[in-house]
C-alpha cells in the first residue's frame, strides 16, 4: 500500500524524468556525433521527438495534478471560499468531458495504428508504443481529475478552501 501511495504521489515526476534525460542525453550524442563526426541518424531525432511527445502528455497530467496550467484566475481573488471550490469543480468536470472524449478518439488512433502494423521509420518499432503517450497523457489527466474532483469535494464538504495550486508568477 505504501508503494501504491509513492507511485501516486511520484509517478509523473520519475516519467517525466526519465524522458528528459533520455531526450537530453540523446540530443547531445546527436549533436557531437553530427560536429565532430559529419554523421547522424534517424533513430536519435526518433527518439529525441518520442520523448518530447511523452514530456508533453505526462507533464500535463502533473499539471493537473498540481493545478499548475495556465489559467485565468483574476476573478477567483473576488470570490468567497465556496464559490471559488464550485468554480474549480465546474471546470475540473469540464476538462473531465473533454478529457474523455480525446481519449477515445486517442485510443482510435493508436488502434488504427496497431491494426496495419505501422513502424516508424529509423527504428522500425511499432508505432503503437508512441502513439500510446495521447491515451496515457489523457488516462493520467482523467486519474487526476477524479483526484482532484475528491479533494474538493471534501474540502467543499468540511468548509476549507479548495487547493489552488501553485502560482507561476505573483
Amino acid at each position: 500500500m505504501e508503494l501504491l501511495r509513492k507511485i501516486d504521489r511520484n509517478a509523473e515526476l520519475w516519467l517525466l524524468l526519465t524522458f528528459y534525460v533520455m531526450l537530453v542525453v540523446t540530443m547531445s550524442v546527436e549533436v557531437i556525433r553530427r560536429e565532430l563526426f559529419a554523421y547522424s541518424s534517424i533513430w536519435g531525432e526518433e527518439i529525441v521527438r518520442y520523448s518530447f511527445i511523452y514530456l508533453a502528455w505526462i507533464g500535463a497530467a502533473a499539471a493537473v495534478k498540481e493545478r499548475a496550467h495556465i489559467r485565468i484566475d483574476v476573478i477567483m481573488h473576488y470570490l468567497g471560499p465556496r464559490p471559488k471550490a464550485l468554480l474549480y469543480i465546474f471546470g475540473d468536470l469540464v476538462m473531465f468531458i473533454v478529457a474523455c472524449i480525446a481519449l477515445y478518439w486517442s485510443y482510435e488512433a493508436v488502434h488504427v495504428s496497431a491494426k496495419f502494423g505501422s513502424v516508424t521509420d529509423g527504428l522500425r518499432v511499432s508505432k503503437v508504443w508512441f502513439l500510446m503517450a495521447v491515451p496515457l497523457g489523457f488516462t493520467l489527466i482523467i486519474w487526476r481529475l477524479l483526484q482532484s474532483f475528491r479533494r474538493d469535494l471534501h474540502a467543499l464538504r468540511i468548509g476549507q478552501p479548495v487547493y489552488e495550486g501553485d502560482t507561476l508568477f505573483e
